[in-house]
């Protein structure tokens, strides 16, 4: 599973980095971004933004894009 997150669409609630820390940052900029280990996808959009999800992370990601209030979470399987 690959995870990525639209900018455009994040609210900066943090509700992502709440329920997989791991997976899920918020920069300085207020915005939420995906990372690998501590490798963060901090160029939005395309595949640089693309991060590869831990099998033992999986459901704790589908939890944060179902709860994202700015639905800006999208999961590829």
């Amino acid at each position: 599973m690959k995870v990525w997150i639209d900018q455009d669409l994040c609210t900066g609630d943090g509700l992502c980095e709440e329920i997989a820390p791991a997976v899920f940052t918020l920069l300085d900029d207020g915005l939420a971004y995906v990372k690998e280990g501590t490798d963060v996808k901090s160029e939005p959009g395309g595949a640089e933004g693309l991060a590869v999800v831990p099998a033992d992370l999986e459901s704790a990601v589908k939890e944060a894009s179902e709860e994202c209030p700015g639905e800006c979470i999208f999961i590829e399987e």
